[in-house]
């Protein structure tokens, strides 16, 4: 599957071979799903808590007389129907997060990736680097690109001026070859790689 290869100054620069495997797949959407909903989770604190009624303070005598009142009879005003009471089956500290298999998160990014191909929204630049780390030359090179909301994908590492220049851009997010998810992908305009980023990709999802 041939691709052609850009500058960030929008000029094409030659073309690469994306394989058919990784980039043309069938797209699933019900694994792309799962994938998504097992990154959330694990993003999650789990530090919400509440007070049960051993958590509350008070509560060790009988609030009134059990009779003569005219009121229900109460045994402690810890109890959860008592103002200031416990809370029950409230959340309390716990880890969000669950397993999923390698194979289905595999998967799941083979399956990103060939969504951004069919949508026509994968874009190869030949290199994400800059001279300086200046915003505004890199807002000026992504106003003749039209990309949007876009998220950058490099090699082992990303360029340092190129990420510097990138921070105060709202819509452009840079990850290197090895953060690639799901989760970023399908939140992307488009999807921006580099041809090193292409390699990598490859190798990690062969």
């Amino acid at each position: 599957m041939k691709c052609d290869v850009i500058s960030l100054d929008n000029k094409k620069v030659g073309s690469v071979d994306l394989d058919e495997s990784i980039f043309g797949a069938d797209v699933r959407a019900d694994i792309m799903s799962r994938t998504v909903n097992w990154q959330l989770a694990k993003r999650r604190a789990g530090t919400h808590l509440v007070k049960g009624r051993t958590d509350v303070s008070g509560g060790g005598a009988k609030p009134f007389a059990q009779k003569g009142t005219g009121r229900a009879r109460q045994g402690t005003s810890r109890a959860p129907q008592m103002r200031g009471g416990g809370i029950v089956f409230g959340p309390h500290v716990r880890d969000h997060g669950f397993g999923l298999q390698k194979k289905v998160r595999k998967l799941a990014l083979k399956s990103a990736l060939s969504s951004k191909q069919a949508e026509g929204k994968l874009v190869v630049v030949d290199a994400a680097k800059m001279k300086n780390p200046k915003t505004s030359d890199l807002v000026k090179n992504l106003s003749k690109l039209g990309w949007g909301r876009a998220l950058v994908i490099d090699g082992a590492e990303v360029d340092g001026n190129f990420m510097r220049a990138a921070q105060n851009i709202k819509e452009i997010d840079v990850l290197p070859s090895q953060g690639a998810n799901v989760y970023d992908i399908l939140k992307s305009d488009t999807l921006v790689l580099t041809k090193d980023a292409v390699e990598k990709l490859v190798e990690r999802l062969k």
